[in-house]
């Protein structure tokens, strides 16, 4: 009898390891991106020679969310997950686009960006309505978003002022701060320090 139990395989079953939350990595990314853009668009820095945003849209605005994104998919978040890694290859082709405009003799018609944009808007009005069913710090970051894009599709295709765009953008980062705040903190003390308001819509 002991040869027969001792010849027993055991089987052990590991538990999932925990995955910690990402969004606050993703909306710190987006922040500072979005000011980087807005203070340019307002016309608070140098506009003639855009190279060094660059760095801040490829890091922060695209990889720190692409970053967000993948560990939203671990984590079986789809909004966060689809949200996060869509806008990270917005920022990728922002940046792209600023590549090629300063450091090449390409010639562009920047209508091509425009119409990228309005195609990616149409996704961005369906992420935000996935908002209302989340919180309203989400509502406002990604209401900003799509007012930026907006913004910026009639700056490049009719010439309007690029202010607009800039204050949108100012927007999205004051109101990623926020959020990038509250999820940081209120994990940490494992209650809510900084609300973030509740869902708007319940179906």
């Amino acid at each position: 009898m002991e040869q027969d139990n001792q010849s027993k395989s055991v089987t052990i079953k590991e538990l999932p390891q925990p995955v910690a939350e990402p969004a606050c990595l993703g909306l710190i990314g987006l922040a500072v991106a979005a000011l980087v853009l807005g203070v340019t668009d307002m016309g608070w820095a140098d506009a003639t020679n855009t190279s060094l945003m660059i760095p801040w849209t490829i890091f922060l605005g695209a990889t720190a969310q692409l970053i967000a994104g993948i560990m939203d998919y671990k984590r079986n978040n789809i909004f966060g997950a689809t949200a996060f890694t869509t806008y990270s290859l917005l920022w990728y082709a922002v940046s792209l686009t600023l590549i090629i405009r300063i450091f090449t003799d390409v010639t562009v018609d920047m209508d091509h960006y425009a119409y990228g944009l309005i195609g990616f808007l149409f996704f961005s009005f369906i992420l935000t309505v996935g908002t209302l069913l989340a919180n309203k710090v989400f509502f406002a970051i990604l209401v900003g978003i799509d007012v930026a894009i907006i913004t910026l599709v009639l700056h490049i295709m009719a010439g309007t002022s690029a202010v607009p765009v800039g204050i949108a953008l100012l927007a999205v980062s004051l109101f990623s701060y926020y959020g990038a705040a509250a999820i940081l903190l209120n994990n940490m003390a494992g209650k809510i320090v900084l609300p973030m308001g509740g869902p708007m819509w319940k179906p």
